[in-house]
């Protein structure tokens, strides 16, 4: 039997008699033999894969996005592959160039990031790269880059959605809330942070240093800020958590002192991940669509390699979600 019977078979492109598809599976199945789907994917025989490179898999907001990919590009009949680069810069550039290697079609870098002229030019690096060997990158949540980069951008309204936040305490009448912030360094925080701060000049309530606290966007950084602002003896009526883990330690550390949220201290979140609605109180959130995030960086990307759409740079909105955890000041 010739090579080019073997491989019309396995590629199901070409017609052959049942008995020779019959001697070519038993064979296959005898050698335990492999398609190389690398050398499938060079001659154009198979359609890339979908890549999503991200800080970390545990993060609620993160995982799903990650799911949004996978729906979307499973539904387009494309695998995706998941890689996490835990925040270490080199590891992200050597899955980005092992993606381009692969053929990906596309690769999703996913997650905040610190915004400067390094970060810039690493980013065009990637996306010139990835566009010479016929592959896009897409930035989710990420600022967009120079118009002259080949770059896809997903955006949420993220200081929109701070401002809601902020906007709902100071109009239910709190004057001292406790901002509890990312770190600066990362643009996601300091957009949120300016959201917070549009909402305070929006209401003629004074900035207040002592009233903002930055840290990590984790429980524990939460539970321990808000500790330490009560035992510092901090007067505030409201906090403002920079994310749904962050409010879940400040809930920790108001219980502990003794109050109660939101009777005593008003308490509002930011991303709406699923436990938000089954605290008790019920956290105010805002909403961020995470997995329409993951699921439209996959629809531009593709739709683009298929030549329907050429949209580079789109800005989902976020929903103040409004539950039981906030309240007017007595």
């Amino acid at each position: 039997m010739s090579v080019a019977t073997v491989s019309r078979t396995l590629a199901g492109n070409y017609p052959v008699s049942e008995t020779t598809r019959a001697r070519v599976t038993a064979a296959v199945e005898a050698l335990h033999y492999v398609v190389n789907v690398h050398a499938k994917a060079l001659s154009g025989g198979v359609p890339g894969p979908v890549a999503l490179v991200l800080h970390d898999i545990t993060g609620p907001s993160l995982a799903h996005v990650a799911a949004g990919v996978e729906q979307e590009a499973a539904m387009r009949g494309r695998l995706s592959l998941v890689c996490a680069t835990h925040g270490d810069p080199a590891r992200e550039n050597d899955l980005v160039q092992l993606m381009r290697e692969q053929h990906a079609a596309a690769v999703v870098l996913v997650g905040g990031a610190e915004v400067d002229d390094a970060y810039h030019e690493r980013m065009a690096g990637y996306a010139h790269g990835l566009a010479s060997a016929g592959s896009r990158l897409v930035l989710v949540g990420r600022p967009p880059l120079p118009s002259d980069a080949p770059a896809t951008v997903i955006e949420y309204d993220n200081r929109g959605g701070a401002f809601q936040a902020a906007a709902h305490l100071l109009a239910a009448g709190h004057r001292r809330v406790l901002f509890l912030g990312g770190e600066t360094r990362f643009a996601t925080a300091q957009q949120r942070r300016t959201g917070h701060l549009d909402a305070l000049r929006a209401h003629g309530v004074p900035y207040e240093e002592e009233l903002d606290v930055p840290g990590p966007y984790t429980r524990t950084s939460g539970y321990l800020r808000t500790r330490d602002a009560l035992r510092a003896g901090l007067e505030f009526t409201a906090v403002f958590a920079g994310t749904d883990m962050v409010a879940l330690g400040a809930l920790a550390a108001l219980r502990e002192a003794g109050l109660g949220v939101p009777d005593d201290v008003s308490l509002v979140g930011y991303d709406d991940v699923p436990f938000a609605a089954d605290l008790t109180p019920a956290l105010t959130t805002v909403r961020v669509p995470y997995e329409d995030l993951g699921r439209s960086a996959v629809r531009l990307a593709l739709e683009r390699e298929e030549r329907i759409s050429g949209d580079d740079h789109v800005v989902l909105s976020t929903q103040l979600v409004i539950r039981q955890s906030a309240a007017a000041r007595g």
